[in-house]
């Protein structure tokens, strides 16, 4: 089991985001990024939202960072960590449209991408940006399979029910033969949908019970990743609760887990990463990679 970071600041849930992200910026990002990459953390995220329905805000959150632009940024600041799309809208993209972006990325960072996945679920932003939400789940399989073909080839071919492409040239592209996909979702259909083609799955809005059962019935292939969220961490406060809680969820099958830490401060967070992965150190069975 490895720990990941869900990366404070480019994500503000209201209730998940401690009170000083609000006020903070690249400087304070930049700290927690460096001091990430130079724990061991797996990787730092980024999510995407365009534009989020200003009735939903309350409860998703109005900060979104945009993805591209904010993992290109942590990638100038790290050396090792990767970066993790979490997630990335397949609806509002075209395949080589991603593929061109972010096998850019990979270039830049030296192979650090994780390119997690998912299907969306705000109809209104689908509408705002006019991209296709009847058969959206079809349409991202499709997706994912075009992506699998074209990230890490200069020359892609794909011929799909949704999405077709030949004869094109896109340079850059990415260097890891294979970038890792990860999907997103909160449903058996999301796992499914992981497992057919994609190398990992990241569960939201599940609880361990529900996790748990999916996992039982179905097979993983070799080397597959599945990543659980933990809640709010404060490693300072309670260490046995924070080594309960990633004890839990590797029982529950993680290989992977996206960590979210409380603070009082950006210094204050870079201490409770130190003090978080001396207590993932000592998680029995956790996985060295």
């Amino acid at each position: 089991m490895r720990l990941g970071l869900s990366t404070p600041i480019v994500v503000q849930v209201p209730g998940v985001a401690s009170d000083w992200e609000s006020g903070a910026g690249t400087e304070e990002l930049s700290q927690i990024a460096r001091a990430a990459d130079e724990l061991g953390y797996e990787y730092l995220t980024c999510s995407e939202h365009v534009g989020v329905p200003s009735s939903d805000a309350a409860g998703r959150g109005a900060i979104y960072f945009d993805p591209l632009a904010t993992l290109s940024f942590l990638a100038a600041q790290t050396r090792r960590i990767r970066l993790a799309t979490a997630v990335l809208v397949l609806g509002y993209h075209h395949p080589l449209e991603i593929a061109k972006r972010y096998g850019t990325l990979d270039l830049l960072s030296g192979g650090r991408l994780v390119l997690g996945v998912g299907i969306g679920s705000l109809k209104s932003e689908f509408e705002l940006l006019e991209a296709v939400w009847p058969r959206r789940a079809a349409r991202a399989d499709d997706a994912i399979a075009a992506l699998r073909a074209s990230l890490s080839s200069p020359d892609p071919r794909y011929d799909g029910p949704f999405f077709s492409f030949d004869g094109m040239t896109v340079r850059p592209h990415a260097v890891q033969t294979r970038v890792p996909i990860w999907v997103g979702g909160r449903s058996a259909a999301s796992l499914t949908r992981a497992t057919r083609l994609a190398d990992g799955w990241m569960p939201f809005g599940l609880s361990r019970r529900e996790i748990v059962s999916l996992l039982e019935t179905t097979l993983l292939p070799t080397g597959f990743d599945v990543v659980l969220p933990t809640p709010p961490l404060d490693p300072e406060a309670d260490s046995d609760s924070v080594r309960t809680i990633l004890q839990s969820l590797r029982d529950a099958g993680a290989t992977v887990v996206n960590c979210t830490v409380r603070a009082r401060s950006a210094p204050h967070f870079c201490e409770q990463l130190a003090r978080l992965a001396d207590i993932g150190e000592a998680v029995p069975g956790r996985d060295p990679r």
